[in-house]
């Protein structure tokens, strides 16, 4: 995913889950449809569990120390 932002990405899913769903394509280009498909969908997982991670470290208050999962 050479320099796409997580819209395009999202965009172009959208897209070929619209074609996959209409059945109309033959099966190897369903076949490279799929295969797209899962790339976009890991690179869109990975943005957004790279954004929660930001703001996580950006909701954190300076110099606190992380408490989350431990008992009291």
């Amino acid at each position: 995913m050479a320099k796409m932002t997580f819209e395009a990405a999202m965009k172009r899913l959208d897209e070929i889950v619209a074609l996959l769903e209409q059945g109309e394509a033959p099966l190897e280009k369903s076949l490279k449809l799929f295969e797209e498909g899962t790339k976009l969908a890991q690179f869109c997982d990975e943005t957004l569990k790279n954004a929660q991670l930001r703001i996580e470290e950006l909701s954190e208050e300076p110099g606190e120390p992380d408490t989350e999962g431990t008992e009291a």
